[in-house]
């Protein structure tokens, strides 16, 4: 009995190999034969391999001070998610930025994110007490406020935080959806991925942190994720000093310059300019 037992045993065992074996290879068969799994490939501007976009958040007087001399100096066109009282410092320099291209897109009106920052419950506010009706409000005061003061109505938005949502627990609800009805574009942040071109959603485009890095170690993050013509869009928030909320007003100069030179194969332009022509171009997913 033993033995009939332990010959069972081999047999149910080489039985289970080799269906394992067997599945492995058809799904690799398949994934080699499945031509909608293999890359499409994309076509940039005069030959570009990547595109990329420079982006801003909250409007701080920096991007205005610092950061707007470093942008006209090198003709660099920046897309720049705002929020109406930081505007409201530094209005007359945000009516030039808007008079030389630059992108001014919705941050919100009170860059409501997580409460678990303190600072802003502090303030009474956190996404986890407020409501779908209360954020879309929210953000169509900004867009009212940047349509009366900069003539500009936003086409791009960028999650404050990178926080998607509203309310806690069972009752979470994605804010989304909303974003996709009210812009073409919205930009997550601190995220660990480029966009693919033929597969990205516009309403939850990534974003990669600028802030408090060197040039070489943001350089070291484009040649990581430029494969696959990738739409790299980069975030940071002061211009000036290196810091944790800050990109350095030098490395920011030295991004430029490696950015425009045609050899390195980057198309650098707005996220309402790039996200358009990939809209127009790319085979739907």
């Amino acid at each position: 009995m033993r033995i009939y037992h332990s010959s069972l045993i081999i047999c149910l065992f080489a039985t289970v190999f080799t269906s394992a074996v067997h599945s492995k290879t058809t799904e690799s068969e398949l994934w080699k034969n499945d031509k909608s799994q293999k890359y499409l490939g994309f076509t940039y501007p005069n030959g570009a391999q990547n595109a990329i976009s420079i982006t801003f958040d909250d409007a701080r007087d920096s991007q205005i001070t610092v950061g707007m001399p470093i942008f006209d100096k090198h003709q660099v066109k920046g897309t720049f998610y705002v929020v109406p009282n930081s505007v409201e410092r530094q209005l007359s320099g945000w009516k030039k930025a808007v008079e030389r291209g630059h992108e001014i897109a919705n941050h919100t009106s009170n860059h409501v994110c997580t409460g678990n920052f303190e600072w802003l419950r502090v303030r009474g506010l956190g996404l986890e007490n407020i409501t779908l009706d209360w954020l879309k409000q929210d953000i169509n005061k900004a867009n009212t406020y940047l349509k009366d003061n900069l003539g500009v109505t936003p086409t791009s938005f960028a999650y404050p935080c990178g926080n998607t949502f509203v309310g806690r627990g069972i009752d979470t609800r994605s804010y989304v959806p909303l974003i996709a009805q009210q812009f073409q574009f919205g930009r997550t942040w601190n995220d660990e991925t480029a966009n693919n071109p033929n597969y990205t959603s516009f309403s939850q485009l990534t974003a990669l942190r600028i802030d408090g890095q060197t040039f070489d170690e943001i350089k070291a993050i484009l040649e990581l994720l430029k494969g696959n013509n990738s739409w790299i869009i980069l975030a940071g928030h002061d211009v000036g000093e290196k810091g944790q909320y800050t990109v350095d007003k030098e490395v920011l100069e030295q991004l430029f310059i490696y950015l425009k030179d045609p050899k390195n194969g980057y198309w650098l332009d707005t996220v309402n300019t790039i996200g358009n022509y990939i809209k127009q171009h790319r085979t739907a997913p």
